[in-house]
């Protein structure tokens, strides 16, 4: 059975990067669509886990090589998700996380694919700050950048399939597991089970 590819976004900060690292730990055959970008790396990423980080002109390079299911600039970097990669983990029954912003949300939701999207809400305009401020990375321009695009971001959440409101960590990692184990089990997506267990009825001794 093809794995299902599932769209993770929220605004800067909302905390979408950690409840996917915790989700990678509890859930089965589900991995992560490392994504291409021009941004600097962060204290403690590492290249090809966190992202592919590469420069402007490799960047627009991969893009006329149509080596990107979605692209987008976002914060003044570019950001790009890897056709191949993702293609490649559905077909072999993986479920694919994309973990992307909303622009990008947006592009791939326009493709000629199944989705299911999630939308990961900070509780509040101050905790996202909080977080923002905490994470230690964002230059006093950037963090206002980041916080105006929030105003705007946080309303595309009616876009979306599913919203986890992101107050209390461990209540939303048991939230956006519950969303792919019910995704696992609609009936469509379980049709090669059923077909076996029926088989065992009809062919039972009468």
């Amino acid at each position: 059975m093809k794995g299902k590819l599932f769209i993770i976004s929220s605004p800067s900060g909302g905390g979408k990067g950690t409840l996917i690292r915790e989700i990678l730990k509890v859930v089965p055959k589900v991995t992560l669509s490392v994504s291409f970008t021009t941004r600097p790396k962060r204290p403690g990423e590492e290249h090809a886990k966190d992202y592919f980080f590469v420069s402007e002109p490799e960047f627009l390079d991969l893009i006329k090589k149509n080596a990107f299911l979605e692209y987008a600039q976002v914060h003044g970097h570019l950001y790009g998700t890897s056709r191949e990669y993702v293609e490649e983990k559905l077909k072999e029954g993986q479920d694919v996380i994309l973990e992307i912003d909303i622009q990008g949300a947006r592009s791939v939701k326009k493709l000629p694919l199944e989705t299911i999207s999630i939308f990961i809400m900070p509780p509040s305009f101050q905790v996202l700050r909080e977080r923002l401020i905490a994470r230690g990375t964002e230059s006093e321009e950037s963090l206002k950048i980041r916080l105006e695009n929030a105003i705007n971001e946080v309303e595309a959440y009616k876009e979306f399939d599913y919203v986890v409101i992101n107050d209390n960590l461990h209540e939303a990692i048991e939230n956006l597991k519950a969303i792919f184990v019910a995704e696992r089990l609609r009936t469509q997506n379980q049709l090669d089970q059923i077909d076996q267990i029926l088989h065992s009825f009809n062919t039972a001794p009468k």
